[in-house]
């Protein structure tokens, strides 16, 4: 099942929000005196951005693969079931 975003939260999952690699390339600091280097900031943010791309296609394929396992296990019990008898032991 696919992740659906409301909001920047996973809807109806009660997980806390994930950070977009979106919010991440946009996010604003405030400015301050002797501040970080603006150019090292946008940096910085581009390749954690590029980091929450990768991890959130890993956690997106590793979701479908467990669904695909959980279906394969699902469909194996009832053919197992539907082939033994009760009280023969086999189950």
């Amino acid at each position: 099942m696919a992740q659906v975003y409301r909001g920047g939260q996973l809807y109806g999952t009660g997980q806390p929000a994930r950070l977009t690699p979106h919010e991440v390339r946009t996010h604003t600091f405030d400015p301050r005196r002797r501040g970080a280097d603006p150019d090292q900031v946008r940096e910085f943010q581009a390749q954690l951005a590029d980091e929450l791309t990768d991890l959130h296609g890993q956690i997106r394929r590793l979701s479908e693969e467990n669904d695909r396992l959980k279906r394969a296990l699902r469909d194996w019990q009832t053919m197992h079931a539907r082939e033994c008898r009760p009280n023969e032991g086999h189950w």
